[in-house]
Parts: C-alpha cells; structure tokens; sequence
C-alpha cells in the first residue's frame, strides 16, 4: 500500500465524432460550440446511448418537476443549486406540471442505482427506480450542459441538452475511492470537496484511512488519547487533527447526500504506532514508543498475545460501529511485518466476529487471504500486475470460496502513483501511472482464476505521504479518477482508450470551472486552453 511494494459500435461513432470538436493542445482556441454536447460524450459511458430529435434548451421559464416523494424533491433542489448560479434562471421546484426538467421515481426494470434519461424538444425526463438512479441521472445531466454550468457566476449559455435516450446501469456495485487522512489530516470541507468530485463520476463509496502509524483520526470515548495525542501530528510532524464524532457524522452526512457510503478503517495489527504511542498498555512490554512523523512502514503491531488488545478492538469497533450508518467496516490487515504469521491468523480469527458482532460487514487488504476470512467478508487487492504468483493464487482460492474481492492494484489505480518520473508529488514504488495504464485493464480479467462473480468493484486508493492540501489531492486524483469510475461503472463492451481518452479531454473545461486542478497528460488530446 503505501511502500506497497469494444465500445458498441454506435458509441464508437458517437465518439469519434466528437473527437473532431476538441481540439490538441497547441491549436488556436475555437469559439463555444453552438450544438449541444453529443449524448455519448459522457464519463462513465453510459450502457446504451440513442440520439434522436432536436435538443432541449434550458431557459427562464424552465422548471424542474418533481413527483411527491422527499428523495425526489430533495435531488431536484440539488441540481437547481448547481444550475441556478450560472444560468441566472430561477428555475423553480413544482411537483405540478409537464415539461421542463423532471425527475421521476418509478418502479421499473432500472434496479438500485440505474436511470433512464429521454431528452427532446419539450424536456428532459429523468426516470429511476431509486433515488441513487435518479442523482446519478443528474450527473449525466450536468456532463451534457456546457461546463460554465459548473461556474458560481452568471455565464451566457445556451443551455442546451442533445435530444435522445441514455439507458444506464452500473457494471459493479462497489465504486470507491480512498482518501488517507492519517499520514496527512484533512478539514471535514475537504473531505466534502472530494466527496463533491467523486459524485460527479458516479462513484459510491468513499473509505477513510482513519488511523495509521502517523496519526488517529477518530475521537474514540473510552481510549480518549487516541484521537488527542495520537492525532498529534503527521508526516513531517505538523500539528495533525482528529475529527470528533459530530464531524464524521457530518462527513457521512454529507457523503449520504452525493449518495456515497462511507467506510472508515482501523488499520491493525500493523499500522498501529498511533495508538501504541497513546497507551503504553497495548504494547508487549508496556512501553509506550515515541509518536512517528516518518514514513516508512511494517514496524509496529498490537500486542496479539495480550486480552487488553481485544478489549480495546471491540470497544473502537463498537464506537465507530455506533456512528457509521454504512454496511461495512475496514479493519487493514496489510504489511503486518512486525507480526508473525502464526499471530497475524490468531488475530484476525478473533477480530473479525467482533466486526459482525456489530452488524458490520469486514472489509481487509488482501492479506486476509492468508487467515480465515469470515463469511460475507471481502479482500481488497492492491498487489500489481506482476505481484507473486503463490500470492495471487490465493486471493483466487479465497475468491472460489466466496470472498468477495474488490481490485485495487497500486500499479493501475494508486492515485499517490507519480504519473512520470517529473511528477512533483506522489510516490513510485509501484511504478509510474500515466493515465492510459491507470484505464486500461479489465477488472472482469485482471487477476487468473478469479471468477467473475466474486469481483464486487474497484477502488482507487490516494495514500497521503506528499498530499498535503486540496490541491494536491486534485492534482493526482485527475485525470485518473474518472478512469477508474468508468471501469467500474460502464459495460466491458465500451471499454477503448482511443474513444475514452476523447471524451476525458472534454471534461477539462468542466474542471477548470469547478476549480480543479490536473495533470495534462500528453497521452490526452486536451482542448486549447
């Protein structure tokens, strides 16, 4: 982890044509296209894409129609918040009424985050079967307004809306993405701000690296000096933080909002100088070591022999339990060096029930293999491509088993991954990540002798050695993110560099508006600035 060592051919049209309105880095600024955005031009691509009639214009007598439910009304005045400021329309909410934008719960064959989007000259239509569906609709939404629609000021239009059906569903339940908030601390608002990102590309669950050798980041009532003084500091040794348990509750709040689940993880039995350095009985000798601002990793592990140890496990997993409305929950699991193998089995074999013991579902690295991984549970992979075969060859017995796996591989999909060897930030143990290698694999082939069924998502961790502001996180999270969203969203079958590089250019406008900085890849044909 952290030294952790075709498209179908209707879309393929769509895209190629639209690859003639972007233009290279380099070539002389066109003026705002006078169409609307191709229907395909989206990031996941959508399932199956039908252009057809005249484009639907967004204008002041425009209103956004919701039926009679909470959830309906509630992502109807989420999308007016982003289309307001910058069309300087009023765009009023009204569940009465026909045309205009609407958005429609309906029972229906779209299942827990599908949607059908219909566009002619009178509307757009929304339809889904779940309020997911239906916030996921809106992104699509977004992605075919011109990018000043992202802006907080007026901005001239048009605002117009291609005419056709987007029908769309996703490939795999789990999309996530990784943010580690123990090497370096960030505010609950920058932790929304990426939420806010991760929306944008369909991705559902956000997992938070909550403690780590560097810092404890979770107020936990009955070890109070976890959070105190193992949160005390950081890589570098700067002043660290912690949250207290109304500012996670306010990070799940806000992630449930963008329809994202959170999924916090303790990382144990390794990873754990933080709380060792906090209470000195959870170490072997009673010693407590010094607070760590390095980076290195493997030194340190719980106590496995002692019944303290899993004193303190339950009553942490039973505190973050209590505040996480989610159904899973990490417990690491991964470079566990200091522990001996014989411990590593012992332990996990006694952590794991606590976990389901609190209604959770466990959540490890993929060393969990290696032990007795509990019914339902699922193993995170992040070895590479060319990871030992004897190693892999057990996450494929596990997975034939029915550990479900979600794929992670640090050579594919580490954000912290320099992109070149010129990158300023971000490691390179797992090798350089330029964007082409972070999109191009199959999650459905990746690892040999893993059945299909046993693949729950993908993730796309971003480990916080050199990230230290929202900006960094921008700078190496884009323009690899989206790429990582589509695999796990959008079908096999639209999976082609050459169409996808093309639709990734177009979203440069859009994040240059939102305030996104990025890494302008020369493997992607970029509109001139």
């Amino acid at each position: 982890m952290r030294q952790r060592h075709r498209t179908t051919r209707l879309l393929g049209s769509l895209l190629l044509v639209a690859a003639a309105s972007v233009s290279v880095v380099g070539a002389a600024p066109s003026a705002a296209p006078a169409t609307a955005t191709p229907l395909g031009r989206v990031v996941p691509a959508p399932a199956k894409v039908t252009p057809a009639g005249h484009p639907y214009k967004i204008t002041s007598s425009t209103r956004i129609r919701v039926d009679d439910t909470r959830e309906s009304r509630r992502i109807g005045e989420y999308l007016a918040g982003i289309l307001r400021p910058s069309t300087g329309y009023r765009l009023p909410i009204t569940s009465r009424g026909k045309g205009g934008i609407q958005l429609r719960l309906a029972k229906g064959g779209f299942g827990a985050e599908g949607y059908r989007l219909v566009s002619g000259v009178s509307g757009v239509t929304i339809t889904a079967s779940k309020p997911a569906g239906l916030f996921h609709g809106v992104q699509t939404l977004r992605q075919l307004l011109p990018a000043a629609v992202e802006k907080t000021s007026r901005q001239p239009g048009p605002w117009q809306i291609a005419g056709g059906t987007i029908e769309d569903s996703p490939r795999y339940a789990y999309r996530g993405a990784m943010l580690d908030v123990s090497r370096h601390f960030f505010t609950v608002d920058q932790v929304k701000r990426y939420i806010d990102e991760l929306a944008l590309y369909k991705i559902n669950t956000l997992h938070l690296h909550l403690s780590d050798d560097q810092g404890w980041r979770i107020a936990i009532n009955s070890w109070p000096r976890l959070a105190t003084y193992g949160g005390s500091t950081e890589v570098g040794g700067g002043t660290g933080g912690h949250y207290t348990k109304d500012d996670y509750k306010e990070i799940v709040r806000y992630a449930s909002s963008r329809f994202l689940e959170v999924v916090p993880e303790i990382d144990m039995p390794g990873h754990t100088n933080a709380a060792l350095a906090s209470y000195a009985d959870l170490n072997c000798d009673g010693v407590a070591p010094p607070l760590y601002t390095g980076t290195d990793v493997g030194f340190s592990s719980l106590c496995v022999g002692k019944d303290l140890t899993y004193s303190f496990v339950d009553d942490v997993i039973r505190e973050l339990a209590a505040i996480t409305p989610g159904r899973y929950l990490h417990i690491g699991g991964d470079e566990a060096h200091s522990t001996s193998h014989e411990d590593y089995v012992k332990f996990m074999d006694r952590v794991q029930p606590i976990v389901t013991k609190y209604g959770k579902t466990v959540i490890a690295w993929h060393q969990i293999t290696g032990a007795h991984p509990v019914k339902g549970a699922l193993a995170q992979y992040w070895g590479l491509d060319d990871t030992d075969a004897a190693e892999k060859a057990q996450v494929a017995e596990a997975a034939k088993n029915g550990t479900g796996l979600i794929l992670s591989p640090a050579d594919r999909v580490y954000l912290d991954m320099k992109y070149t060897e010129e990158t300023p930030l971000g490691q390179d143990w797992a090798g350089l990540v330029e964007v082409r290698r972070s999109y191009d694999w199959d999650p459905g082939n990746y690892l040999a002798g893993v059945p299909g069924s046993a693949i729950r998502g993908v993730e796309a961790p971003l480990w916080s050695e050199t990230i230290v502001t929202s900006a960094n996180i921008d700078y190496m999270a884009f323009p690899r993110l989206p790429g990582v969203a589509e695999l796990g969203w959008s079908p096999a079958s639209t999976h082609d560099w050459d169409t996808y590089k093309v639709r990734l250019a177009a979203q440069a406008p859009r994040w240059d508006a939102l305030g996104i900085d990025y890494y302008r890849s020369p493997q992607v044909p970029w509109p001139a600035s």
